[in-house]
């Protein structure tokens, strides 16, 4: 029989093992274009005008520049559109959402002093971001299998036999406190026969179902839901009419939910058959499900100015805090379902005997600092633009405190923690390997070479053709958020739990336009959104030294949105 070939990589050892996912820190993360209708028209590019209830969520310092109270609401559908290549298999879903994209009030209190006329208050829910998205496709002509990359884990593990398997008085997923740990992938993909121990069994070598003379097709579907809520508190006022001040404490909500398939229908695949206790040669078809959230609470500052030197020009200055989450993962229905030529008494096998898993952690979010410029031409024409820093390479995981809150001056990891059987302390391997002391350690290093700073660029224009009609358009553009060194396949992405698929997200670009009318105090304004993101999906992290073999599909995302906003000021 030939050599099975396997993924076998150095830096596979502690990714599995990872509490905490890095591909999700990123995913909630990221903030969208949504707000009031008149902001998301403009390109979301309010930076240095203000004046808008979106203002308290960008540039606290355009609450300074009310006059007068205001009260408003904005009612938002999402029309999404995914499509997936992979070498010329196209297959494409869609999926559409209403929302509540903002709802507040801003309420001035009028000092009656020249110095500093007016103090305002605000108070604002705004959805800072959706994470409604469905996608599936194909990939065939498969040249890896995720089999062969649970045995490059094995085998970067230094497992044995008996370390994943699960008899009456031993549960791997659960192992007895002080005892070793194993990633759970390793456990399922045992019981579902996806790989095979041979030779010496205190050090054997771990094979996949992939190898000489294998071929075959995979498939995969994944559903996004959920958002990130932001309740904003704000004060603000300006100072003779030229400087005007904010700052926003914000409440934040993050809800995260994907439901994940991968599948693979495999041809003379090399399978252990329990019947006969040796490796053949089958047809295999399997696939992995999984269900993963995350969510939780945080908390944010933002400070802001807004200086107008002359009545034609405004000059704005924003800082955004990290927001520090104290956050909660969930894992369940995780399984594998699978069929062999030959007979078996199961056809699924459950991660944890089908029971749910958590664990709690502190998050904190990257920094961010947006600088503006905005031009008021007469009475008719506004331009403006943004240009905004995210430096998501200081994304970072921490163990959850005792009082189950996120510390900020206590941002330190417990290099001793272990967790439900994800990971364990710090031991030396027979291969020279040595695991990574703390699974935060681990994603935090991860986040720093998977992720970079980005740059966004947002423009707007708003003419008003009317004194009670305006028409207003904008761009905005998104740099990529992660290395090259990632996107190259240098470096290994750590999922979580058995969810190892991700997305490597490309340049993201916003073109929008919209209409609005006033009448008197009342004004009504409607925007229309167009987004377009590409993306590199992986069912798993491809092998850094063999980038040929990798399992990937092409993603395009399409996503109009719809945005109504009514509101009265007073």
């Amino acid at each position: 029989m030939k050599k099975i070939f396997t993924l076998v990589s150095a830096v596979a050892l502690p990714g599995l093992l990872c509490a905490q996912s890095v591909p999700t820190a990123l995913r909630i993360s990221q903030n969208d274009l949504r707000g009031t209708a008149r902001f998301m028209s403009m390109g979301g590019a309010f930076g240095a005008l203000g004046g808008d209830l979106s203002a308290l969520t960008q540039n606290p310092g355009g609450i300074g520049i009310y006059r007068s109270n205001e009260i408003g609401f904005t009612l938002g559908l999402d029309m999404n559109e995914s499509q997936s290549n992979s070498s010329g298999l196209t297959q494409t879903d869609h999926m559409t959402r209403f929302n509540l994209n903002n709802i507040g009030g801003v309420f001035t209190l009028k000092l009656y002093n020249n110095v500093m006329p007016n103090i305002n208050f605000g108070f604002t829910y705004n959805k800072a971001a959706s994470f409604n998205r469905r996608f599936k496709g194909g990939v065939p002509d498969l040249r890896n299998s995720m089999s062969n990359y649970i045995a490059g884990l094995c085998n970067a593990n230094g497992l044995t036999e008996d370390d994943v398997m699960t008899t009456s008085d031993y549960d791997p997923y659960n192992p007895p406190y002080g005892s070793r740990s194993v990633p759970w992938l390793a456990v399922l993909g045992y019981d579902a026969l996806l790989t095979n121990p041979e030779g010496d069994p205190d050090n054997p070598r771990w094979y996949g179902q992939y190898g000489e003379g294998t071929t075959g097709n995979g498939y995969f579907e994944v559903n996004e839901k959920g958002s990130v809520d932001e309740y904003n508190i704000a004060i603000g006022g300006n100072i003779n009419n030229v400087v005007y001040w904010g700052m926003d404490f914000d409440i934040t909500s993050v809800d995260y939910r994907i439901q994940s398939v991968w599948g693979e229908s495999l041809d003379n695949a090399y399978v252990y058959n329990p019947n006969m206790q040796g490796v053949g040669r089958y047809n295999a078809d399997w696939a992995l499900y999984d269900n993963y959230r995350v969510n939780g609470t945080g908390f944010n500052f933002k400070l802001g100015v807004i200086v107008k030197p002359i009545q034609e020009l405004r000059l704005g200055l924003a800082f955004h805090t990290p927001t520090y989450y104290n956050l909660s993962e969930t894992y369940s229905d995780t399984h594998m379902a699978f069929n062999y030529p030959f007979k078996m008494d199961y056809v699924q096998t459950w991660a944890n005997d089908g029971y749910p898993a958590s664990n709690s952690f502190n998050f904190k979010t990257p920094w961010k600092v947006i600088a503006s410029v905005a031009g008021v031409i007469g009475n008719n024409l506004i331009v403006s633009a943004d240009y905004q820093w995210d430096g998501y390479g200081t994304m970072r995981y921490s163990d959850a405190d005792m009082y189950g809150y996120y510390d900020p001056w206590y941002d330190w990891d417990d290099p001793w923690s272990d967790w439900g059987g994800w990971y364990g302390a710090p031991q030396s391997r027979s291969n020279g390997r040595v695991d990574y002391m703390s699974a935060n350690d681990y994603a935090n290093s991860k986040i720093k070479e998977i992720y970079r700073d980005t740059h966004t660029l947002r423009l707007g224009a708003e003419f008003r053709v009317l004194p009670s009609f305006s028409i207003r358009a904008g761009y905005s553009f998104y740099t990529s958020p992660v290395t090259t060194k990632a996107k190259d396949g240098r470096v290994e992405i750590p999922g979580t739990g058995v969810m190892t698929n991700y997305t490597l997200d490309n340049t993201t670009n916003y073109i929008t336009c919209g209409v609005g009318y006033k009448h008197k105090g009342f004004y009504a304004d409607l925007a229309y959104v167009y987004k377009h993101q590409t993306s590199e999906y992986y069912p798993f992290s491809p092998d850094v030294m063999d980038m040929a073999t990798a399992v990937k599909s092409k993603l395009a995302f399409n996503n109009s949105q719809l945005a109504l906003s009514i509101g009265y000021k007073f």
